[in-house]
């Protein structure tokens, strides 16, 4: 009798370990058993933006739809915000860290620390420059050189067949991050084909519609002859309008716009023709990083780089999308 009671024991024992080694079923459960909630660690780069506002929503409210227990942080802009929010989850022993980087470089010894902590590391919208792809899962996010080509591809077929000089000013995203990189080098290896396509002026705006429109305010008073302005990001190219329409120019006419994002007021201003091509980058990134972090908790294998699909835009376009547009 003895003998049945403890073998009736054991099997219930390893029927409890197995259910609590799944890994986490359907949204509302996540991982382990008794319905435990998966906790994500999500760092913020911060709100620099329409875009990166519409993407922290989408995180949020991904979060709750799907069960998941969100530990948010904004850090701001600043990389050393980030790495202390990083060290705060791993404190806490969270289920998955995520995080925007602020720049490319300088995560190797905190992703270390992750990962010696067996914290599994997904990385949203910006990569990093980490010799050791091991230190993190996944990389979710856009292709930051073909937006920057797509861009030069517009402004190359705008331009075919004419032969006079095209003197483009570039506004910069964050110095050291990887849309700013990125967008920078597919935009210029599209036009270097051609002599008559002239970058005159590049310089950071910080991603933010304050800066944009300083800095371009800067290069109409230097440079009298601005054909094109390259923004990297909507934002920026909103304040540049700003700049443009304040020295009695049009924009869109008198200085052709290209911008990336298509948010709600880039699309509005390319509607309107103030800007003449948006190349889209999605910030509604959320229900794909939740499935990840269920994933990746769970022990499954996951793609190394997980690409949002994305469009472009011009006037009609635009005008067409808007009333469905989400952000």
């Amino acid at each position: 009798m003895r003998r049945k009671w403890f073998a009736a024991l054991l099997a219930g024992a390893l029927v409890t370990a197995g259910v609590t080694g799944c890994g986490g079923g359907d949204a509302g459960s996540g991982s382990g058993s008794g319905g435990d909630k998966i906790t994500l660690g999500f760092s913020q780069v911060g709100a620099e933006s329409g875009w990166r506002t519409a993407n922290t929503k989408s995180i949020q409210e991904s979060a709750a739809q799907q069960g998941i227990d969100l530990k948010f942080s904004d850090a701001q802009g600043k990389q050393e915000n980030q790495i202390k929010a990083i060290r705060s989850f791993i404190a806490q022993r969270v289920d998955v860290i995520a995080f925007s980087p602020v720049v490319e470089s300088g995560w190797d010894t905190v992703l270390k620390e992750a990962k010696d902590a067996n914290i599994p590391v997904i990385l949203t919208d910006r990569a990093v420059d980490s010799q050791d792809t091991s230190l993190y899962k996944t990389f979710i996010g856009s292709d930051f050189v073909l937006e920057g080509k797509k861009a030069g591809e517009w402004l190359v077929k705008e331009y075919q067949g004419k032969n006079d000089p095209v003197n483009i000013v570039e506004l910069q995203g964050t110095p050291g991050a990887a849309p700013a990189n990125d967008r920078k080098a597919g935009f210029a290896e599209v036009i270097k084909a051609d002599p008559k396509f002239k970058v005159i002026a590049s310089q950071t705006g910080q991603f933010t519609r304050t800066d944009g429109k300083e800095v371009m305010e800067a290069f109409l008073k230097t440079y009298p002859d601005i054909d094109v302005l390259y923004a990297h990001n909507d934002d920026m190219g909103l304040g540049a309008i700003e700049a443009i329409e304040a020295a009695g120019k049009k924009p869109g006419t008198d200085i052709k716009i290209i911008t990336v994002d298509a948010v709600k007021d880039g699309m509005t201003a390319l509607s309107e023709g103030k800007i003449n091509y948006i190349v889209e980058c999605s910030p509604l990134l959320g229900p794909q990083l939740m499935d990840l972090a269920k994933k990746v908790k769970a022990g499954e294998q996951v793609p190394q780089r997980v690409l949002t699909e994305e469009t472009t835009f011009t006037q009609e376009q635009a005008k067409a999308a808007l009333p469905e547009r989400k952000y």
